[in-house]
């Protein structure tokens, strides 16, 4: 593919490559070769675009001018991605039931769907077009599924919940698991609470491998349009995620809890139940919410408080030996 016809593609603007340059693939700046494009979105790596030997190097517009050939665009990170989407597209699968696929007669599947092996699909199930199921992904009886919908192997969706259109399911997901509820009774023991509502999944929603998204007793759980989970995320009963946020990696929220819009949770970040996360803020790793977040805040710490509040903790935290030695010298 020649260059000229990549940006036309991604909207970039080519500046002193030659357009007529053959581009084989897409690399990281280090790596690239010249028949390959690379990309830097933090300056930082300014020092490198002017060293590799990619074709060319991906770059904001104000990325200052340098010998490299250069693509120049708006949103060099989307670009790149948009470029890897050039040379590696997903895997695409034809349509067709397999032999070991068991789909219940009352099932509505819509057209161009693939079943893999192994693939279970219950009674009143409905799945809308162009539906991709790997194998052994286990659908419940009453769901409904929009369309494009696509869940690799041994993802399960569990009764009566309710999916979008463009919803990706990566590999172990669980959607719709009871939530952890349970009541002592007179004799000091656990009583089940029984968790009878769905989980609600809308539009152009990813989860990744072996998260768990939890029904509830009263009300629903819902994962709201454009919202991305990372892998092993647990998401309790009757908790909201916002539209466009993301939970990375081993976030656990606690039932009850509202995320807003474009939250980012990021890794091994716990919210304890009925907590209310406002839109745009940010929690940082590790952190261990315990109260509402306002929109717009960064937070950190265990319990999470403003970020530069925090900073003033942690540069405290190898003095606390000597301060003490000084308090216990005053004594």
């Amino acid at each position: 593919m020649k260059l000229a016809e990549i940006a036309s593609t991604l909207g970039a603007r080519l500046e002193n490559g030659s357009p007529d340059t053959e581009i084989t693939g897409v690399a990281g700046i280090e790596e690239a070769s010249p028949h390959q494009i690379t990309f830097v979105a933090n300056p930082k790596y300014g020092t490198a675009a002017r060293t590799t030997k990619a074709a060319a190097v991906i770059v904001s517009e104000q990325f200052p001018a340098i010998p490299t050939p250069l693509l120049r665009s708006q949103n060099p990170y989307l670009a790149f991605a948009q470029a890897m989407e050039i040379f590696y597209p997903a895997p695409q699968y034809a349509p067709g039931v397999h032999p070991t696929a068991i789909v219940h007669a009352s099932a509505k599947i819509g057209a161009h769907a693939h079943l893999g092996p192994y693939v279970v699909i219950d009674e009143n199930v409905e799945i809308g077009a162009h539906a991709v199921l790997l194998a052994h992904v286990v659908i419940y009886r009453g769901v409904k599924i929009g369309d494009h919908f696509f869940s690799h192997a041994h993802s399960v969706v569990r009764e009566n919940c309710r999916i979008g259109n463009r919803v990706l399911l990566q590999n172990g997901v669980v959607i719709g698991a009871d939530g952890f509820g349970f009541a002592k009774d007179g004799a000091n023991r656990w009583h089940k609470i029984p968790q009878p509502q769905p989980v609600v999944i809308e539009d152009d929603v990813e989860i990744q491998s072996n998260s768990c998204i939890d029904r509830s007793s009263v009300g629903q759980t819902f994962i709201r349009r454009g919202a991305k989970i990372d892998n092993l995320v647990q998401v309790g009963h009757g908790s909201q995620v916002g539209e466009d946020s993301l939970l990375a990696s081993q976030v656990g929220l606690a039932g009850s809890t509202e995320i807003g819009k474009n939250v980012i949770l990021t890794g091994q970040v716990g919210v304890v139940g009925h907590c209310k996360i406002g839109d745009g803020a940010i929690v940082t790793p590790q952190s261990g919410v315990a109260g509402d977040v306002p929109a717009g805040a960064i937070v950190s710490g265990a319990p999470a408080v403003d970020h530069k509040l925090w900073l003033k903790y942690s540069a405290i935290l190898s003095k606390l030996p000597e301060i003490a030695r000084a308090v216990r010298a005053k004594k």
